[in-house]
């Protein structure tokens, strides 16, 4: 695809992978380069802040970030960079996710992180997706496209409600 930059998927915790791999298949689907990295904001500060340092440098256009509990790793990405980065709350066992989305919205002015829903990464890929497609007409015409099919599906489902609905 045309200048196709990279996302970068980013993860607190390997434990976040389950989730976090609905993410590398919407953009791997959609044909996006992206690489998948471990880094925390509080065990690994230092490779966190270089990493995010570079990413534009090192062909990045979108960081995806996901974290639980304390929920940093968005934040701390997005106070080395100026590229977007998009934060996935984890869901925790304690708090149900709660800590971290709040954790992830709470950035103070000039550090925004962008925010889906708790466990949220297909929406983040999309996101990440879209961001890329401003400057990509190819991209822009792929998302179009998952969005018929998704209206044609609901379409289909309605016609089927409605037959079962007359049957009553």
């Amino acid at each position: 695809m045309q200048n196709m930059k990279k996302v970068a998927v980013i993860m607190g915790s390997d434990s976040d992978f389950p989730v976090v791999s609905a993410a590398v298949k919407k953009l791997k689907s959609l044909e996006i380069p992206c690489e998948v990295h471990v880094l925390s904001a509080h065990r690994t500060p230092a490779e966190a802040a270089e990493f995010a340092k570079n990413a534009k440098a090192n062909g990045f256009g979108v960081m995806i970030a996901a974290a639980g509990m304390a929920a940093h790793l968005a934040g701390v990405l997005a106070a080395y960079t100026t590229l977007p980065v998009i934060g996935i709350p984890m869901k925790s066992s304690a708090l149900e996710g709660l800590d971290a989305l709040l954790a992830t919205v709470q950035m103070p002015g000039g550090i925004p992180v962008a925010t889906v829903a708790v466990n949220g990464a297909e929406n983040a890929a999309v996101l990440a997706a879209q961001i890329l497609a401003l400057g990509n007409d190819e991209l822009a015409e792929k998302l179009e496209q998952m969005k018929r099919q998704m209206s044609e599906k609901v379409a289909a489902k309605d016609a089927a409600i409605r037959a079962q609905a007359e049957q009553l």
